[in-house]
């Protein structure tokens, strides 16, 4: 590989492992939120969540760049703050992994946390553990497997968006151009040997995680 490619390799890793990192938390909460609350909005809520992969990765770039770009008012703040544009850079392709991926998080865990049972929470409660207690305790150990489900396909998913981090980073190299984006340089310039490489490559990694995940969920506690 090149020197190039390389470069885009390291910043696809440092995008997925960021988005991962940041969806996290988040995932924890939507997901505990949403599968232990009872409102009317909830079937609302959770059909808003999954708009991101349901909708066509050019509409949710443009949504993105428009919301972010420097005659918004998130892409002004953070000119203000930071003195350099949101979009066309890595944070600004990092915030739109982070909400395009933040369905695949959220649902496994939501899923997960609702499998718990409420049984095992008042059960928990009965033994005197506060609420904290119980989500460490007793909801999060039964409770990861979704989490970790979930945090393989955000960065396999991260590894191979293509439209979404086009629209928002272009491609910038060494700021926004991913592996994803290398592979699609190579097929413009009709080097089909190059990015069937670049792509066994990107299969290969994400073929590796999801292994991973499934020799971790056989593992008995």
């Amino acid at each position: 590989m090149s020197g190039a490619d390389l470069t885009a390799l390291h910043l696809s890793l440092v995008l997925a492992a960021a988005t991962v990192a940041l969806l996290l938390p988040l995932a924890l909460l939507l997901g505990h939120w949403l599968a232990t609350t009872r409102w009317r909005g909830r079937a609302l809520a959770e059909a808003l969540l999954l708009l991101p992969l349901l909708l066509p990765p050019t509409v949710v770039g443009l949504a993105l760049l428009i919301g972010m770009g420097p005659g918004s008012a998130i892409g002004q703040g953070w000119q203000a703050i930071t003195g350099g544009q949101l979009v066309f850079s890595f944070a600004g392709i990092l915030v739109a992994s982070v909400l395009v991926n933040l369905p695949l998080m959220v649902q496994p865990a939501q899923r997960a946390f609702e499998a718990v049972g409420d049984d095992l929470r008042a059960a928990a409660a009965s033994c005197g553990l506060s609420p904290l207690r119980a989500f460490t305790k007793v909801e999060l150990p039964l409770a990861w497997p979704g989490l970790a489900t979930g945090a393989v396909l955000a960065f396999a998913h991260t590894l191979g968006e293509f439209g979404v981090v086009l629209m928002v980073g272009g491609a910038i190299p060494g700021e926004t151009a991913t592996l994803s984006l290398a592979i699609y340089d190579r097929v413009q310039a009709f080097d089909m040997a190059g990015a069937g490489r670049l792509a066994l490559l990107l299969l290969g990694i994400s073929l590796i995680a999801i292994t991973l995940l499934f020799l971790l969920g056989r593992k008995k506690p």
